[in-house]
């Protein structure tokens, strides 16, 4: 099917391009909340809290608190772009009509390596916990069924798995309600030495910037997928401010539980020396609180979160930037194709999960490494996506709301910037690895031309 779009020249006046309307307008703004939730996890530190908290010197709820803030103006800066440039590109989007077609390519480039790899990671994680408690069970076989079970969901409709976050992210919000009150009751009884404290907020005999953005680094690990709401551009039907204000929604309910949860946990277990077992620290503090009942409540509720729900948005929101790129010719424009029936991009859908499990078999034993080139990729691409913004509509559309366009998204390059300096030296090789491959990829496209953008 041919693409309809403007003329070149248009897009480097700061006009944004036309496509064919092709996939279903169905999601409302709630449905966009609940997708930017679900993504996020709103129980996400349950299964990082021994990492963080180690990492701040037990000021947990700070490193939160931080990483929402940094967050919080690149959020803003996706509202911006996602209001000009209604598309479902995400960063890939935003950087080729708001700077150029070659910032375009690798913005995508840059955020495929954190899309990409995410579901992979979820689906271990979520896989070797249950192969822990079910050891007759292989691995292998847990990371088919979460695949599969997603890759249907996705492939019936962006409606069937926005019904399917709801359900979800109510078990989510229920298991949290429960550790927080069963976590103040604790600390009311003094469980463990437990006494409230401000602590975990700021303790300053371990204070020190550097110790803290070193754990901020770790906690916004649970803050990537705010941005995947603007994936779904061209499947919302609340207009172009809908998925602005989703995004910014999203993510400061989302930080408020973060701090909640991770302070009342920083209560209970005060000492953060004295963990027993750093990755299931959390575990070991749900069984203080509430028993063991609580303690396997979490582990579960954990293993679902990050291997259905999140795994499921997060396939659902690469195949969207992948079906964007090869609407482009950037990637092979078989992926663009729509399902007939159920209008969702079916072939990227199905390339994401075959791609996802090639990539849970080479990194069973390397989950740190995979996590490592995740940040790389997305902060890498909010550096990005904050020029963008400053070109599109400064230098582009001769703004003159200097604060909105200007102020905000400088402040929030330098606050991503900071963070990106602190990720570690594995993150930045392999990372560095990823966009050789994109400058090779991206040569190959212009020498023998196949990023041709107009279907003739």
């Amino acid at each position: 099917m041919a693409i309809e779009k403007l003329s070149q020249e248009a897009n480097l006046n700061g006009k944004a391009p036309e496509y064919k309307q092709e996939l279903k307008r169905a999601l409302t703004f709630w449905d966009l909340m609940i997708y930017g939730l679900i993504f996020m996890v709103p129980i996400a530190p349950f299964g990082i809290y021994g990492e963080v908290a180690t990492g701040a010197q037990g000021m947990v709820a700070l490193a939160y608190v931080i990483g929402m803030i940094g967050m919080i103006f690149t959020a803003l800066s996706y509202a911006r772009m996602s209001e000009a440039i209604p598309y479902s590109g995400s960063v890939y989007a935003y950087a080729q009509h708001g700077i150029n077609d070659t910032a375009g390519f690798f913005g995508g480039w840059l955020i495929l390596l954190d899309y990409i790899f995410v579901p992979a990671l979820l689906y271990l994680v979520s896989a070797a916990a249950l192969a822990d408690i079910v050891p007759e069970i292989p691995i292998i076989v847990w990371l088919l069924i979460f695949i599969g079970i997603n890759t249907v969901i996705n492939v019936l409709g962006i409606e069937f798995t926005a019904k399917t976050n709801k359900y979800i992210l109510i078990a989510e919000l229920i298991v949290l309600v429960i550790f927080v009150v069963a976590g103040i009751i604790a600390v009311a009884q003094h469980a463990n030495g437990a006494e409230f404290t401000f602590k975990p907020l700021y303790d300053k005999e371990h204070f020190s910037m550097a110790t803290v953005m070193g754990a901020v680094s770790i906690a916004v690990l649970s803050f990537l997928g705010f941005d995947a709401v603007s994936t779904l551009a061209e499947e919302s039907k609340g207009g172009r401010k809908a998925i602005g204000n989703a995004i910014i929604g999203a993510l400061l309910l989302v930080g408020v539980m973060f701090i909640i949860q991770t302070w009342v946990a920083a209560l209970i277990w005060p000492d953060f020396t004295t963990f027993e077992n750093v990755d299931t620290a959390f575990y070991q503090i749900a069984e203080i609180a509430g028993g063991t009942w609580l303690k396997w409540t979490t582990i579960i509720a954990t293993v679902i979160a990050w291997g259905i729900a999140d795994a499921l948005v997060a396939q659902a929101a690469i195949s969207r930037i992948i079906f964007s790129m090869a609407r482009d010719r950037k990637l092979p424009h078989v992926l663009s194709k729509v399902h007939p029936k159920f209008k969702t991009p079916f072939i990227a859908t199905i390339v994401v999960a075959v791609i996802s499990f090639i990539v849970t078999m080479f990194f069973s034993a390397q989950i740190g490494q995979l996590a490592s080139v995740i940040n790389f990729g997305a902060l890498t691409a909010f550096l990005l996506l904050h020029v963008s913004v400053i070109n599109f509509y400064i230098r582009k559309k001769k703004s003159t709301n200097y604060f909105s366009h200007l102020v905000l998204p400088a402040i929030g390059f330098l606050i991503i910037g900071y963070v990106w300096i602190n990720l570690d030296i594995l993150a930045k090789k392999l990372g560095f690895i990823w966009l050789g491959i994109g400058i090779i990829y991206f040569i190959y496209l212009k020498v023998t031309k196949k990023d041709t953008k107009l279907e003739q």
